[in-house]
């Protein structure tokens, strides 16, 4: 394991800089503080970082080792949620980026979706940095997945579920859609029991630093997706 490098710290309002993420040990801790401005959030994504933290402290700046990744050609789709698509639910895309926010930030457990970061990404999403799929269910929203795309990177920030199973379809329906407008690299940052079932797997760092160098130089335009995009089966 890497010996442990302290953290680069950020002045409020300081220089745009991240170091090379590759120098940190596997927890990944590369920076603390700085800002949640437009300009610093996309040098972090375009450096394979991200940030996470709790409120009433700084910001603090990701990159653990391995990465969690999320590839079409892994993508599992079990015969249960075959039918689960076709139980009446809707998927749009960047229909309502805002309340997707709001219900990912919704947890009992509390949340690192904080204020400062909704206002931060809402932003981004105004400058077609950042996306949502929405799964709605009897005109109201059941579910739904937001996240940064730069290029050909999807990372894939957060998902919710207020109807049973609405979190996976959102997931599945994103990374079919996504891929098929030619993303390359779908990011989902910490692996999870849930995110193996759906096919996810750990990547070392420096393969997803150099995948995420190619990907970024990819032109891909998420707009205009449609439901045709997300799910053929919903359509039958």
């Amino acid at each position: 394991m890497r010996r442990r490098r302290p953290p680069h710290f950020i002045e409020p309002g300081g220089p745009l800089f991240f170091p090379d993420p590759a120098d940190y040990d596997d927890e990944g801790l590369v920076a603390v503080g700085g800002d949640l401005s437009t300009e610093r959030l996309l040098l972090a994504y375009d450096s394979g970082i991200f940030p996470w933290y709790d409120e009433g402290m700084p910001p603090l700046w990701w990159s653990p080792n391995p990465r969690a990744i999320l590839d079409l050609r892994d993508l599992h789709v079990s015969r249960s949620m075959l039918r689960v698509m076709r139980q009446g639910f809707t998927l749009t895309w960047n229909r309502d980026f805002a309340a997707v926010m709001r219900g990912c930030a919704d947890r009992e457990e509390g949340t690192w979706i904080l204020p400062e970061m909704q206002v931060a990404y809402a932003e981004l999403h105004r400058l077609g940095h950042a996306h949502s799929l929405e799964v709605w269910q009897g005109g109201e929203l059941a579910g739904g997945l937001y996240g940064v795309q730069r290029g050909g990177l999807f990372a894939a920030e957060s998902m919710f579920h207020r109807v049973t199973n609405a979190s996976k379809l959102a997931l599945i329906a994103t990374v079919r859609a996504v891929f098929g407008r030619g993303v390359q690299l779908f990011d989902t940052q910490l692996l999870t029991p849930h995110l193996s079932s759906l096919g996810g797997r750990a990547a070392p760092r420096r393969a997803y630093l150099a995948d995420l160098a190619r990907a970024r130089a990819r032109s891909v335009d998420l707009n205009g997706l449609q439901p045709s995009d997300f799910m053929p089966e919903m359509q039958s």
